[in-house]
């Protein structure tokens, strides 16, 4: 099965697996090769309405942490069902208007070489206290680069879908 095939299967169990009401519409599965993250979008309360920035911050946060405790045994059950059924680690979240968070998230090891002027790269970072460890500034220069080329990146994967299915489509070994 490719990466595209089981993300689309995953979409649709959590579409049907999951409560009506829960979220405005189906919910966005993403996956890797760890773990599946589940984010829904919630109705925004009408404590939300017109009130200022902050109080609308609030307020949307508070509705998602309200969310989050109300559903929190339902989702566990979820999550260990998908878990056995499909082997990867589940993560929730919501977003409620411009407001998005995760409740859990896998913290993956990720092992890489790399050269002194790399390394200065993260040590520079590091002493300059935007980041605690050489692990923590490598996490940092990559969700840099995944802001600022989030368009190419999406590209890039629409790419490697098509290659997977061209795959898939040809002969077998």
């Amino acid at each position: 099965m490719t990466t595209s095939e089981a993300a689309e299967q995953l979409r649709g169990y959590f579409s049907g697996r999951l409560p009506e009401g829960w979220f405005e519409g189906p919910p966005e599965v993403v996956v890797d090769r760890e773990e599946v993250s589940v984010v829904g979008r919630l109705p925004e309360p009408a404590a939300a309405g017109d009130v200022s920035p902050t109080e609308r911050t609030a307020a949307l946060s508070g509705h998602i942490a309200r969310f989050r405790e109300d559903t929190r045994d339902q989702r566990i059950a979820i999550a260990r069902e998908a878990e056995h059924r499909f082997g990867h680690k589940v993560s929730w979240g919501a977003e409620c208007g411009d407001h998005r968070e995760m409740f859990t998230t896998l913290s993956v090891p990720v092992m890489t070489r790399l050269r002194q002027p790399e390394r200065r790269v993260l040590d520079t970072l590091v002493d300059a206290g935007v980041a605690r460890s050489r692990s923590d500034a490598l996490a940092w220069c990559v969700r840099l680069v995944g802001k600022n080329t989030d368009e190419w990146l999406g590209e890039l994967r629409t790419a490697l879908e098509y290659v997977e299915r061209a795959r898939a489509a040809g002969p077998n070994p």
